[in-house]
């Protein structure tokens, strides 16, 4: 698992570094009085989501809501977080994170009753065709599906639909075509 998640940080570096090229000219060109401190500043946490994922989410009440832009990146060898939105519009809200976690680390301490309320497996949602990854080559995106499938995903649903601010409450929406476990 730990080579698996390893490669999509792989494909996420890939993709980076292709979108810094694009960009280059441009930054430079915006900003060419710049410190040079500030080239050499470190990363912050908030880089890297460059696997876009999109795929729509059943609520507690059963109804289906999105697609939803799932912006991924991985943050170890068992964990890959995503930043979730209902558009790709560049002021679009934060309104679900979602954590894709290696089947190895969620099924051994996860209790099975908690596993099926809030987690889903991701073999099963890719499964049903609803599940798209964008942005990449489609050889690179089946590789990216291949080890997302060895992941159980939580997702946390933080901005109510229609709200015009979160009012505190936290919801746990699953994959279309979720599967309880019995084991």
């Amino acid at each position: 698992m730990r080579s698996a998640i390893a490669m999509i940080g792989l494909c996420a570096a890939v993709l980076t570094a292709a979108g810094c090229a694009e960009t280059s000219h441009e930054m430079k060109t915006a900003s060419t009085a710049a410190p040079a401190a500030a080239a050499k500043a470190m990363p912050t946490p908030a880089q890297g989501y460059t696997i876009h994922v999109m795929a729509p989410h059943k609520f507690e009440d059963g109804s289906v809501h999105g697609p939803y832009h799932h912006y991924c990146k991985p943050i170890s060898p068992e964990v890959l977080q995503c930043l979730l939105f209902e558009s790709t519009d560049s002021n679009a809200l934060l309104t679900d994170i979602e954590y894709f976690v290696a089947k190895s680390v969620s099924r051994a301490h996860v209790p099975l009753e908690t596993w099926n309320k809030y987690y889903h497996d991701h073999e099963v949602e890719i499964a049903t065709g609803r599940v798209q990854i964008l942005d990449m080559p489609e050889a690179q995106a089946k590789e990216v599906a291949a080890v997302a499938a060895k992941t159980d995903g939580i997702i946390f649903h933080l901005w109510p639909d229609g709200a015009k601010a979160p009012n505190g409450e936290v919801g746990h929406p699953q994959s279309v075509g979720h599967k309880h476990r019995t084991e």
